[in-house]
C-alpha cells in the first residue's frame, strides 16, 4: 500500500498550530476520523446523520410500515357513524368504542409521523453543485438544512402530521347540534381525506430513497409481490369505507327527507333520528305512529333511490357490528375495484354518480399497476429458469441444424444439465469481475481457501501464496467422458479436483506394450509438467506436451490455474519453501510416481539378470573342472555340465543381443527448478 506523506495540524500548550508530516495509511485515517467523532461528544439531537448510513435506511424502512399502518387507520374513522336502535325504532349515533381504539393508535402513528420530520432536520443532503462526479459532496450544516427542507417538504409533512380527525371528532363535533348529524358525518370525512393525501404522498418519495440506497424496497421477489398486494388491498379499504360512509348519508337524507314530509299524526323533529335524544311523551307518540323508516325501507316499494348504497341498508350493513360490517364493506371495496365498478347500479344522484366514475378510474389503473408489478416480481424468481430453457432450445435447434451424433448430443445435454445444477445460471466470474479487487480477493479466499489447503501440494505454502494462488482460481465443470487433456496436446492449466473422479493413463509416447493407469480423485492434481514449465528463468513460448491422458470418470468440480497466471504467480514467490516444496511436489506428482515406478522396475530387472548371469557363469566353470568321480555319476554330471554350458553360452548372447539393441528407457520427468536464485 503506498504511504503518503500529509501535514496534521498539533496545537502546543501556548494555543499555536504547529504542522508536523505524518505518515498515514488508511486504517490509521479511519482511526483517527473515528477518534475525532468520538472526542466531539455532541448531544445526540445535534448529531447530523448520513442520508446513506444503515440508521437513515432502517429508519426510512421504520417509517414506511409506519404509513401503511397508518394508511390503513385513518379510514377507520369512516366507520365511527352507524345506525342503532331505540325503542324500536332507528336513529343514528357514534361508537364510543372504536373512536377510542382509533384514536389511540392513530396517535402512535402521529409520533412517528412527527419523529420523521425531527430526523429530516438532522439528515444532510447531497450539494447539486458537487454531482459531477461520483457521489457528491454532503452538506452538514443545520443551518442550511433546515432552510432547504423548509423551502421544499416541510408543508407536506406538518400536514400529515396534525392531529386533526382526532380534534375533530373529540371538540368540534360533540359541540355542534344533534340535528346536523349528516354534516358532521361529511367534515370528518372531509377532513380525513385531507389528510390522507399528503400521507399517501410520502410513500413515494420513501421508496425512492430506499431505492436508490438498496436498489428495491423489498429484498425478496416474494415481499415485493406482498408490498404490492397490501397497496392493492389498501385500496379496497379506503374504498370500503367510503362507501359505508356514503350509505350512512344516503341513508341519514332519506330519513330526514321522510320526516321532514311527515305532519301528521305526529310531526317528525331532526332530533328524533338521534339516539341521544331524550325521550317526551310527544316522542313516544312519534314512534307509535311514524311512517319514516317504513318509507325507506329500500325492500318496500318507495320513490328514494338508494342506487350503489341500497345494499348496505337492506343487508342491515350500517346497524351490524363493527367486524361485520368491516369485513363487508372489504369485500365490496375489492370486488368493484377489481371489476371496475362494472356491476354497479347508480341512480341519477351526482354525488353517487362522481363515486361511481371513481371507482371505474381508479380500478382500471390500480389493478393493472398491481398486475404489471406482481408478473414483474414474479418473473424474477423464474428469470434465470427461463434464460436457461431459451438456452436449452436454442441448444437442440443448433445441433439439429449442424446434424451432430446423438452420442455428441447426449454430451452436450449433459453439460449444460450439469452446469444448470451446478451454478443455477450465474456466471460468477463475471459478478467477481464487476467487484473491487480487493472485494473480489476477499471472496475467492472465502471460496477457494478451504478447498484449496486439501490439496496436499498447496497444503505446505504460506498464505502469502495461497491468497495469490486463490485470487486466480477458476472453477470448471466436466462431464463423464470429458478428456481434460490429451497425450501429447500442449498443456494450458493445472487442474485441482474438488470433486469427482479422473483417469489418468498414459503409453509412453506410444510405446508398444507400455501402458499405466491411475485414479485421481479429491485433492490431487494434474498438469504439472505446466509448473515446470513456469519456473524456468526463461521459459519458451510454446506450452510443455502433455505425458498423460486424462479423462472425467463421471461428473467432476475443479479449480483450474492458467498457465499464465502460474507463470505470475512462480515469478512473484520462487523463494518460498524450496526444498519443502521440491519434495511435496516429487512425492505427490502422478508424474514422478509412474516414473519412479519404472526405475524401480528396470533397476529389479538388472539386478535379476546379473544374479542369473552369475549362476550360470559358476554352472559352466564348475562343469570344466572334471572332477574324478563314479562312471555312473560321471556320465550323469557330464550330460548336465554339457545342457548347463549351452545355456550359458545361449544366455549371454542374448544379454549381448538386448544391449546392442538398447530399450527405450522411460524419460525422467523434468523438475522445476525450485532453487533460490539471486535477483538479475
Amino acid at each position: 500500500m503506498e504511504v503518503k506523506n500529509e501535514k496534521s495540524v498539533r496545537f502546543s500548550s501556548t494555543g499555536k498550530r504547529k504542522l508536523a508530516p505524518t505518515a498515514l495509511n488508511s486504517n490509521t485515517k479511519c482511526k483517527i476520523i473515528n477518534s475525532l467523532k468520538f472526542d466531539d461528544r455532541k448531544p445526540w439531537r445535534k448529531h447530523i446523520l448520513d442520508p446513506g448510513s444503515e440508521i437513515v435506511l432502517n429508519w426510512n424502512r421504520v417509517f414506511i410500515v409506519t404509513c401503511l399502518m397508518a394508511l390503513f387507520i385513518d379510514p377507520l374513522y369512516f366507520y365511527l357513524p352507524s345506525i342503532g336502535r331505540k325503542d324500536g325504532s332507528w336513529c343514528s349515533k357514534t361508537d364510543l368504542n372504536l373512536r377510542i381504539v382509533v384514536t389511540f393508535f392513530r396517535t402512535i402513528a402521529d409520533i412517528f409521523y412527527l419523529l420523521h420530520v425531527f430526523v429530516k432536520f438532522r439528515t444532510a443532503y447531497v450539494a447539486p453543485s458537487s454531482r459531477v462526479f461520483g457521489r457528491g459532496e454532503l452538506v452538514m450544516d443545520p443551518d442550511k438544512i433546515s432552510r432547504r427542507y423548509i423551502r421544499s417538504d416541510f408543508f407536506i409533512d406538518l400536514v400529515a402530521t396534525l392531529p386533526l380527525p382526532q380534534i375533530v371528532i373529540w371538540f368540534i363535533i360533540p359541540e355542534l347540534r344533534n340535528h346536523r348529524t349528516n354534516q358532521n358525518n361529511n367534515a370528518l370525512a372531509l377532513i380525513v381525506l385531507f389528510q390522507y393525501i399528503p400521507r399517501l404522498y410520502l410513500i413515494f418519495p420513501l421508496s425512492s430513497q430506499i431505492i436508490k440506497a438498496t436498489g428495491v424496497v423489498t429484498k425478496t421477489a416474494w415481499a415485493g409481490a406482498a408490498y404490492n398486494l397490501v397497496l392493492y388491498m389498501l385500496a379496497s379499504h379506503v374504498l370500503g369505507a367510503a362507501w359505508y360512509v356514503l350509505s350512512i348519508d344516503r341513508y341519514l337524507s332519506c330519513l330526514k327527507s321522510a320526516c321532514k314530509k311527515e305532519e301528521i299524526p305526529t310531526k317528525c323533529l331532526h332530533e328524533y333520528l338521534n339516539c341521544g335524544f331524550s325521550g317526551t311523551g310527544q316522542y313516544s307518540n312519534w314512534i307509535n305512529t311514524t311512517n319514516v323508516f317504513k318509507s325507506c325501507d329500500p325492500n318496500e316499494d318507495n320513490t328514494f333511490q338508494f342506487g350503489i348504497f341500497g345494499n348496505a341498508v337492506a343487508k342491515q350493513v350500517v346497524s351490524a357490528s363493527f367486524v361485520r360490517k368491516y369485513f363487508y364493506c372489504l369485500w365490496w371495496g375489492l370486488q368493484n375495484l377489481s371489476s371496475y365498478g362494472q356491476n354497479l347500479s347508480t341512480s341519477t344522484f351526482i354525488e353517487e354518480t362522481s363515486f361511481a366514475i371513481l371507482i371505474a378510474i381508479l380500478g382500471l389503473v390500480l389493478f393493472a399497476h398491481l398486475i404489471g408489478n406482481m408478473q414483474t416480481y414474479l418473473q424474477s424468481l423464474t428469470m434465470r429458469l427461463e434464460e436457461w430453457r431459451l438456452k436449452r432450445r436454442d441448444t437442440e435447434e443448433w445441433m439439429r441444424h449442424r446434424q451432430l451424433p446423438e452420442d455428441l448430443r447426449t454430451r452436450v445435454r449433459r453439460f449444460v444439465q450439469y452446469k444448470w445444477l451446478a451454478t443455477r445460471g450465474v456466471n460468477e466470474e463475471a459478478i467477481l469481475n464487476g467487484l473491487p479487487a480487493d472485494l473480489s480477493r476477499d471472496i475467492q479466499r472465502h471460496l477457494c481457501l478451504d478447498l484449496v489447503r486439501r490439496v496436499p501440494f498447496f497444503s505446505q505454502m504460506d498464505d502469502q501464496l495461497l491468497d495469490a494462488i486463490c485470487e486466480r482460481l477458476v472453477s470448471t465443470l466436466s462431464t463423464e467422458g470429458t478428456y481434460i487433456v490429451r497425450e501429447g496436446d500442449p498443456i494450458t492449466e493445472m487442474l485441482f479436483v474438488i470433486r469427482g473422479r479422473l483417469e489418468s493413463s498414459t503409453t509412453n509416447g506410444g510405446r508398444t506394450g507400455f501402458f499405466n493407469s491411475i485414479t485421481l480423485r479429491p485433492g490431487d492434481f494434474c498438469g504439472e509438467e505446466l509448473l515446470a514449465w513456469a519456473l524456468l528463468p526463461k521459459s519458451a513460448l510454446n506450452f510443455p506436451s502433455s505425458t498423460r491422458t486424462v479423462v472425467a470418470l463421471g461428473e467432476v468440480e475443479a479449480f483450474a490455474l492458467r498457465a499464465e497466471d502460474l507463470k505470475f504467480v512462480a515469478n512473484q514467490f520462487r523463494r518460498l519453501h524450496s526444498k519443502k516444496l521440491q519434495h511435496t511436489f516429487r512425492f505427490y506428482s502422478h508424474h514422478w510416481r509412474t516414473w519412479a515406478a519404472c526405475f524401480v522396475q528396470a533397476a529389479w530387472r538388472r539386478y535379476k539378470r546379473r544374479k542369473m548371469a552369475r549362476d550360470l557363469a559358476r554352472i559352466e566353470s564348475y562343469a570344466e573342472e572334471g572332477t574324478a568321480i563314479a562312471p555312473s555319476t560321471v556320465k550323469a554330471d557330464l550330460g548336465v555340465a554339457i545342457l548347463a554350458s549351452r545355456f550359458a553360452t545361449n544366455t549371454r548372447r542374448g544379454i549381448q543381443k538386448i544391449k546392442d539393441v538398447g530399450l527405450p528407457k522411460l524419460p525422467k520427468p523434468e523438475e522445476p527448478d525450485f532453487s533460490v536464485e539471486p535477483d538479475d
